[in-house]
């Protein structure tokens, strides 16, 4: 086995739990999407506001435990609004986003299918363009390496105590609305 092997094995065991936990917490149904979709079923907004909550705390802590380094992207904020929007059509036509089509593909669900067969379609373009894309689309309106709390001149852990904040609120709100 090579170097790699074991970063491969360890990816490959993250995304099985990953699609593992999609399914068992209802998130790869069709329905539940779709609910998200028409403000009727807020448990895709719930894992998702979750996992960025939990996920923060996480990787600022092992960042502060000095276990890890933040290796921030640059936020080209034209490529990544055109991003948004065609992975947003794409999720409102198929009815699910990458993870939770993987997931439900994996569960048998055949309408998935066509959704890789797009994200694979969508990948080898992309690939093909990257070139010209690179060069004009993606250094369009580019803020750099840029965070939150450094845009805002505060500590992440700020950042992160009002998004919690925030979250727990909203999940408060939301259980009462129904």
């Amino acid at each position: 086995m090579t170097d790699t092997a074991p970063r491969l094995l360890l990816g490959l065991f993250t995304g099985f739990l990953f699609g593992f936990f999609l399914q068992k917490g209802h998130v790869a149904k069709f329905r539940v999407i779709v609910g998200q979709f028409l403000l009727r079923d807020f448990t895709v907004l719930k894992t998702m506001l979750t996992a960025i909550v939990v996920g923060g705390i996480g990787v600022y802590t092992l960042k502060w435990m000095g276990l890890a380094a933040l290796h921030v992207k640059p936020a080209p904020l034209i490529a990544v609004t055109l991003g948004g929007l065609v992975f947003g059509v794409g999720m409102v036509l198929l009815g699910y986003c990458p993870g939770t089509g993987v997931a439900a593909a994996a569960e048998g669900q055949r309408d998935a299918l066509f959704g890789i067969l797009g994200m694979f379609a969508g990948s080898a373009i992309f690939a093909e363009f990257y070139g010209l894309l690179s060069s004009t689309l993606m250094k369009w309106y580019d803020l750099g390496p840029v965070t939150i709390s450094g845009l805002l001149g505060v500590p992440a852990w700020s950042v992160l105590a009002v998004l919690t904040a925030g979250a727990l609120l909203l999940f408060r709100r939301l259980e009462r609305a129904r």
